[in-house]
């Protein structure tokens, strides 16, 4: 599995995550399964089913949280450096066609999150913008025409 770079906090709220599905979640998967045993014939009970599946997920969620934190490494923030767009940099990006400017901190997939403007760095906008230095453009792909942005400023943090 190949490794995946997180921050400190992103590390920190992965393993709360699998902390919680380990114990609160198997205890409700558990007591769900138990309730549904209780109401009668196994063999037709739609309750049942749906426990067992819900239990299935969980482990698979499990499971992939183990793997992923397993290969983890996390980033120090303090030893980046911000002459180039790479993992965990804040990047002002121009919009060349329209002129609107926006910052995104590149991050891992499991991090990603549009709203909080952390964008994977596996993500289209993200290749498109490693690696580039500020008064470059990047040139993002997307299925209505290549978008051209320009760096502006990169910094750490």
């Amino acid at each position: 599995m190949a490794i995946t770079y997180l921050t400190q906090e992103g590390f920190d709220r992965l393993t709360a995550e699998l902390e919680e599905k380990k114990t609160t979640g198997r205890k409700e998967a558990a007591a769900a399964i138990a309730e549904a045993r209780e109401k009668g014939d196994l063999s037709e009970n739609a309750e049942y089913d749906a426990a067992k599946d819900a239990q299935g997920m969980l482990e698979m969620k499990i499971n992939e949280l183990e793997k992923v934190l397993a290969n983890a490494r996390v980033l120090d923030e303090s030893q980046l450096d911000n002459s180039e767009v790479r993992l965990l940099s804040n990047v002002t990006i121009r919009n060349k066609a329209n002129g609107s400017e926006a910052t995104y901190k590149l991050v891992s997939e499991s991090e990603a999150d549009l709203k909080s403007k952390r964008i994977s760095a596996s993500s289209p906008m993200g290749k498109g913008l490693l690696g580039k230095k500020v008064g470059e453009v990047a040139v993002v792909e997307t299925p209505r025409g290549n978008l051209n942005f320009e760096i502006v400023e990169i910094t750490i943090g």
